[in-house]
């Protein structure tokens, strides 16, 4: 096992440094593959000289994927985007690239696939990235049957986009909007558990053609989540209900003028008309889903791992 190859697709993404991390402490060889690899050349420190190779490929080309499946045991796929830009569109990025990098992986005589989707996919039937998403799985089990398909909720870490964003927004804000009335409940997963997950639904042969809900011990709401927020970094901001109908027409000022998103003040609280499409379905592991507990793994709750690492927004004077 410690000489088996693993290609990681998407794997200098926030998702990918951990997966990447816990397959080098278990001896594996890694291809990590990016559309950007140079900026995350601190990874090869994850293991041994020479255990963790970085590539610069394209999921969207994927004829630039051939020659670095080469040699495979397993292929991870961790690809996905939140805004669509240029070619870098859904239909891309979450169906057609997977479908042909499956096609890819099987012709190769790739042993293991595991694709990391979305939970709800299956649900929010009117989001373009939902829909999308679920139109990746299907490719990916047609062409590959015997995948592993993993959905997480809302993924945190250190890193992630979602605590960080709206804590760094509580910061220059007197407001957090509740879109809906934020009523959409959410099971926020740890990004370690994510990781783990993968690494036994890679391990595990029982996992072959079978799907995931990975979600967390407990269901909030999303206004539970953002009181939680506040509180964990002593600031008191008023919580305006957000109509769907504003939200909408929030989201179409950043869809018509995506430079917008990457503003210092406005990247912060970018929205898209998809994405409050998505705030209209709840984010939650299916009652009769193989869940965390399916691969032995429990996982850790938000109270206990959010805190640490949010101390960077905490005020002394508590305002």
């Amino acid at each position: 096992m410690q000489h088996r190859l693993i290609s990681v697709i998407g794997g200098t993404g926030f998702i990918g440094h951990y997966v990447v991390r816990q397959l080098a402490q278990k001896g594996y060889r890694i291809r990590v593959i990016a559309r950007d690899p140079e900026k995350s050349h601190e990874m090869k420190t994850y293991g041994d000289v020479g255990q963790i190779v970085l590539t610069s490929a394209d999921v969207t080309k994927p004829k630039s994927l051939e020659h670095y499946l080469e040699g495979s045991y397993a292929v991870i796929n961790l690809t996905g985007i939140l805004f669509e830009s240029g070619k870098q569109s859904f239909p891309n990025v979450h169906a057609k690239g997977p479908e042909r990098l499956a096609q890819i992986a099987k012709a190769q005589n790739v042993t293991r696939f595991i694709h990391v989707s979305s939970l709800g996919v299956d649900k929010a039937v009117s989001s373009k990235y939902a829909r999308t998403k679920l139109s990746g799985e299907k490719a990916v089990l047609s062409a590959f049957p015997d995948a592993t398909i993993l959905r997480p909720s809302v993924v945190f870490g250190p890193e992630d986009g979602f605590f960080n964003k709206f804590a760094s927004m509580a910061m220059i804000s007197p407001l957090l909007p509740l879109i809906g009335g934020g009523n959409t409940k959410f099971q926020p997963v740890y990004v370690v558990d994510v990781a783990k997950a993968i690494v036994a639904a890679l391990e595990k042969p029982e996992t072959c053609g079978q799907t995931y809900e990975l979600g967390g011990p407990k269901v909030y709401s999303f206004k539970e989540l953002m009181q939680f927020l506040l509180t964990t970094i002593h600031r008191k901001r008023c919580l305006t209900y957000t109509p769907y109908s504003v939200a909408n027409i929030m989201g179409l000022v950043f869809d018509v003028l995506p430079v917008l998103r990457h503003l210092p003040f406005l990247e912060r609280m970018a929205v898209s008309r998809d994405q409050v499409r998505l705030l209209k379905y709840d984010n939650v592991v299916d009652g009769n889903a193989k869940t965390f507990a399916d691969l032995g793994i429990h996982p850790e709750s938000l109270e206990v791992v959010v805190p640490t690492y949010l101390t960077r927004f905490t005020t002394h004077n508590h305002t």
